[in-house]
Formats: C-alpha cells, sequence, structure tokens
C-alpha cells in the first residue's frame, strides 16, 4: 500500500520518527536516525536522505558535510506508520568514521 508524507504519525514521538538507512543491494544496515515531517518532505522532493539531528536540533542531509549524499530509491513504511527505512543505493561510507555501516561496533 501506498503511503504519503500526511499519513505518517509522528505524533508518537513528539514530531520525530525512527528511520532505518539499509544498503538496497546487500542489505546490509547502515544507520539510524531520526525525521520530522520537514526532513521526511525534503528527502521525497530530493532523492537524498534527510534527517532531523536530535544533538544539534536541526535538519540535515547525509553527506552535505562528507559528500557522502546517500541517495534515497526507496522509502518503507511499517504498519504502524510511525518508523521507516530508506533504502539506499550508495558506495560511500555512511558512518562519521569512515566505515560503511554505523553498526561496526560489537557489544560483549
Amino acid at each position: 500500500m501506498l503511503k504519503t508524507v500526511n499519513e505518517i504519525d509522528f505524533g508518537k514521538r513528539n514530531g520525530l520518527i525512527p528511520v532505518v538507512v539499509q544498503d538496497m543491494h546487500t542489505k546490509d544496515i547502515l544507520m539510524l536516525a531520526y525525521a520530522n515531517q520537514h526532513a521526511l518532505s525534503k528527502t521525497v522532493n530530493t532523492g537524498n536522505a534527510c534527517f532531523w539531528s536530535t544533538s544539534r536540533n536541526k535538519m540535515w542531509m547525509k553527506g552535505e558535510e562528507s559528500g557522502n549524499i546517500q541517495p534515497v530509491k526507496k522509502i518503507l513504511v511499517d504498519c504502524d506508520s510511525d518508523a521507516l527505512i530508506y533504502l539506499v543505493d550508495s558506495s560511500k561510507p555512511v558512518c562519521h568514521t569512515g566505515n560503511k555501516t554505523c553498526f561496526h561496533n560489537e557489544l560483549q
């Protein structure tokens, strides 16, 4: 079923929803971030992953500083319309450490 930005439930978490970024080819989980309605709309309109920074309290586009922009090819919406997966097609590192994924540490 196709959803629109207006159908996403931003009310449960004070206007933010979790966004998992996944490589569309390898299925690797690359990162987890949050989006508000404006960031999601910008992602839909530009085709580039945009998020809401909870630490800087502002919207940002992934790669705006590093150049590692993440082109979003598809957005999946969960059954409750309160979480998203951005499927991206990018060979560029996602993590600010230079790693392909932010999930490169293992819990002991």
